[in-house]
C-alpha cells in the first residue's frame, strides 16, 4: 500500500541540480511508495510547489544553481512546508545544513552513498524515515532562537560551567530537536545541573551545532569528548555516529563516547544514554524526551523512572513531531507532560527544592 498521511499519498518534491543524483533520488523514493517530482532550482521548485502541492520538499545542499538557504527562508515565509535537507558531511555542507534548520527546515540527513550498482540501501533509510516523519510534522512554532540571536549581538564567549553537579539531566531529541534544544537549554541558568544530550544528527554536524547552541545559552554547550566530567552550568552533546553513556565518578559523573551498533535504529541512541543514566544516577537524575519521530528513548526513559528519576515528555501541542514523547507516555515512562516553554523552569525549581531538602 502507498504510504499515507491523513489518508493522502505522500508527495515529495526533490530539488537537486545534479542530474544523476536527482534521478536516482526520485527513483529511490518511488520504489518506497512515495510519489516524487523534481526541480533543478528555486524558480522551478516554486512552480512545482504551487502546481503539485507536495507534502515534503527534499532539498539537496549545497547547490550551484541557487541559494538553498534563502529558498527555505522565502518558502517558509510564504507557504510553510516541511523541508528535509540532504547535505554533504563536513565543509560547507555542514554549515549550510544547519543554517537551513535555522530557517525552518525540519531535518538534515547526509547524502546517500553510491556503489557501482546504484544507491546503497542503508544510506537511504534515514532519508526515507525523515521524509515520512516530516509529512506528519506540525509547522508554525516560534522562530529559531539561534536565528534570532544571530541577527543581534552574540553572547560573549566567557568561561561558563564548572564544579561538580549534584543532579544529572539527560535529554533526548530528534526531528525538531535543534529548535527545541535551543529553547530548553537557552532557558537554563548559569548554575543549572549538568546536562547530557542526544540529538539525532549526522556525524560532523554535532560539533558545529554545539557551538551554535553555546552562542545562545547562558550555560556552556560542548560536543562531548570521552572522559569529560559532567559539571554545573554545562551541556555535553553526543557526537554524531557515537553513543554517549554516563558513568559514576566519585559523587559525580563522567561521560564515555563509545562505538557500537545502532540501537533503536540510531547511533547515537537516546535509549543508550537514558539507560546509562538510570544506572549511574538513579533518583538524582531528570530525564527529558523532546520532539522527534519513532520511539528511541521511550524504553530508556522507563528505565530511568524505574530507578527513581523524574521523567518529563514534551507535549504534543509544542512538538514538531509528537512521536518519541507519545511512545514514552504510552508505556508509562513519563511523570509529567509539559509544553516546551515550561520544561526548563520546572527543572530549575525541582533542583532548587531537592537541593534545599538535602541541605536541611
Amino acid at each position: 500500500m502507498m504510504a499515507r498521511v491523513e489518508d493522502r499519498v505522500v508527495h515529495v518534491l526533490v530539488v537537486c541540480d545534479a542530474p544523476v543524483l536527482r534521478n536516482q533520488l526520485r527513483s529511490m523514493l518511488e520504489t518506497r511508495e512515495l510519489i516524487a517530482v523534481t526541480a533543478v532550482d528555486s524558480r522551478m521548485a516554486g512552480r512545482q510547489i504551487e502546481i503539485s502541492r507536495p507534502d515534503v520538499v527534499l532539498l539537496d545542499l549545497p547547490t550551484s544553481r541557487m541559494d538553498g538557504v534563502s529558498f527555505v527562508r522565502r518558502t517558509m515565509a510564504r507557504r510553510p512546508i516541511p523541508f528535509v535537507v540532504c547535505a554533504d558531511v563536513g565543509g560547507s555542507g555542514t554549515h549550510v545544513g544547519l543554517r537551513a534548520l535555522d530557517e525552518g527546515a525540519l531535518e538534515v540527513v547526509t547524502k546517500p552513498r553510491f556503489s557501482p550498482s546504484g544507491l546503497i540501501e542503508d544510506s537511504i533509510v534515514p532519508m526515507v524515515d525523515a521524509i515520512r516523519a516530516a509529512a506528519e510534522a506540525t509547522l508554525g512554532h516560534p522562530a529559531s532562537a539561534v536565528r534570532k540571536t544571530r541577527t543581534g549581538r552574540r553572547r560573549e564567549d566567557l568561561s561558563r560551567g564548572g564544579g561538580e553537579s549534584s543532579r544529572l539531566i539527560a535529554v533526548g531529541a530528534s526531528m525538531g530537536g535543534p529548535e527545541a534544544l535551543a529553547t530548553l537549554l537557552g532557558a537554563l541558568p548559569e548554575d543549572a545541573p549538568g546536562v547530557v544530550v542526544v540529538q539525532h544528527l549526522p556525524e560532523a554536524f554535532t560539533a558545529v551545532f554545539a557551538r551554535r547552541l553555546h552562542s545562545v545559552c547562558r550555560i556552556a554547550v560542548r560536543e562531548a569528548v570521552d572522559g569529560a566530567r559532567v559539571e554545573r552550568g554545562q551541556a555535553l552533546i553526543a557526537p554524531g555516529n557515537h553513543h554517549l553513556v554516563a558513568r559514576p565518578d566519585g559523587t559525580g559523573w563522567r561521560v564515555r563516547v563509545v562505538d557500537g551498533p545502532p540501537i533503536s535504529r540510531h547511533r547515537p541512541s537516546i535509549d543508550v544514554l537514558f539507560r546509562s543514566v538510570a544506572a549511574a544516577a538513579g533518583r538524582r537524575a531528570i530525564g527529558v524526551i523532546l520532539t522527534g519521530m519513532g520511539r528511541d528513548g521511550a524504553d530508556g526513559l522507563r528505565a530511568m523512572k524505574g530507578q527513581g528519576a523524574w521523567t518529563i515528555a514534551q507535549d504534543g501541542a509544542s512538538s514538531v513531531v509528537f512521536g518519541m514523547s507519545r511512545e514514552a507516555i504510552a508505556i508509562g515512562a513519563v511523570d509529567d507532560v509539559l509544553p516546551l516553554s515550561e520544561i526548563a523552569p520546572a527543572i530549575v525549581e525541582r533542583a532548587r527544592v531537592e537541593n534545599a531538602a538535602e541541605g536541611a
